[in-house]
């Protein structure tokens, strides 16, 4: 009898297929930059970079290019260099991966500094996150960006599941609670496959959800000179269509994603 679908796939695999786009990514770094300062970055750190998929993209694409990832979670991290970063071959030599707090000081100064997938959540007081926000400004390059994506609108506070269906699996994004005295947050990632298996609880999140006047606010607190939002577009059906622009004011969606960039 064949194995569940489920205990043969790979959760971090997974992942990359349905959360990441590593590429699209790299490019809106890489543009926003040389619109600000007139040339393309180099030296790029990834905060809370887990697999660091962007840090194999970064120096694969442009091979003058340098990428250091940061993250906690040692197992996550050994899986990005097993999978991610050897397999690049001689520009292996361009990334360096730590294991360590995003918040420690660092010898080396990037041009840009990333923190995608909503991870700067972790930091669930005010406190917290302007604490990381200097250090990351204190840690840039004089003509230094640094960027991220943050998402909401009301459906981003409702408890509930969302489906979205790849060739060989079902991911699903669980909004499991929460609260509006607080604003903590606290969701999963299940995948479910085409033989009924499925991994529930693949990730686990305990953050706050944070929001556009607040993040901006704390990083102008922080010592960055400039924010910048970059709003997602809508296709024919009112969909997001993947292209970013910069806004002074949004819409009045039920759900968005958006980019912050933040100027040195």
């Amino acid at each position: 009898m064949p194995k569940p679908i489920a205990r043969t796939q790979d959760r971090h695999r997974l992942y990359e297929a349905s959360v990441q786009n590593p590429d699209e990514e790299v490019r809106f770094i890489r543009r926003v930059y040389k619109q600000r300062y007139g040339r393309t970055p180099v030296f790029l750190r990834e905060d809370f970079c887990g697999t660091a998929a962007v840090c194999a993209r970064w120096v694969k694409s442009f091979p003058e290019n340098r990428a250091v990832g940061v993250d906690l979670d040692e197992e996550t991290l050994e899986w990005g260099r097993r999978n991610n970063i050897e397999p690049l071959g001689r520009a292996a030599e361009q990334v360096r991966l730590i294991l360590g707090d995003v918040r420690s000081r660092r010898a080396f100064r990037p041009e840009v500094v990333a923190a995608m997938n909503f991870s700067y959540f972790v930091f669930k007081d005010r406190a917290a996150l302007l604490d990381y926000y200097r250090r990351v400004r204190r840690s840039l390059r004089p003509e230094g960006m640094f960027v991220f994506d943050i998402y909401g609108g009301p459906e981003s506070q409702i408890p509930q599941e969302e489906e979205t269906d790849y060739d060989d699996f079902t991911y699903v994004w669980d909004q499991d609670h929460y609260d509006p005295v607080t604003g903590a947050y606290r969701c999963y990632i299940h995948f479910r496959f085409p033989d009924g298996s499925r991994i529930r609880k693949a990730f686990a999140y305990d953050w706050r959800l944070w929001t556009l006047t607040e993040v901006q606010d704390l990083l102008r607190e922080a010592g960055f000179s400039e924010t910048r939002v970059y709003w997602e577009g809508t296709d024919e059906d009112g969909d997001g269509n993947g292209v970013f622009r910069p806004v002074k004011k949004g819409d009045d969606a039920i759900s968005w994603v958006a980019y912050v960039t933040a100027f040195c």
